[in-house]
């Protein structure tokens, strides 16, 4: 298996801030500006943000000329099984470290919480599971 940082990785960055900035302008509007729930909101974001994540992912990152109904299909499961995991844990710390917070706080900070937990989960999986070279 070739390193878990290296040029892929440079790339995955890349795209990843892209789809940070389109993510990120989603979930918050939708939570700050539509008054959408926490769940809502940011679902929302890992919806829409995914598919561009796997287009340009496919393409730029990973290079992958696999069958695209199998490499979607493990994404979907990927992005879905990352999604829990960073948000299930993002709300119960966000509602730890800022108990005395108003709640628009406390789910605005378990938004930014998830965000980066589910980027580092969200590369370990694109990498290993759905774009995984052979």
């Amino acid at each position: 298996m070739k390193r878990m940082i290296d040029k892929t990785f440079i790339k995955f960055i890349a795209v990843g801030v892209i789809n940070t900035l389109v993510g990120t302008a989603i979930m918050f509007g939708l939570y700050n500006l539509a008054g959408a729930s926490y769940w809502v909101s940011s679902a929302a974001n890992y919806i829409l943000a995914s598919i561009l994540s796997f287009v340009l992912n496919k393409k730029i990152t990973f290079a992958h000329s696999g069958k695209v109904i199998q490499s979607g299909l493990r994404f979907a499961v990927n992005i879905a099984v990352c999604y829990l995991i960073a948000y299930g844990i993002a709300k119960p710390c966000a509602l730890a470290l800022l108990s005395g917070a108003s709640v628009t706080v406390q789910e605005n900070a378990a938004m930014l919480i998830g965000m980066c937990l589910f980027t580092g989960l969200n590369y370990l999986g694109q990498r290993l599971f759905v774009f995984a070279e052979k």
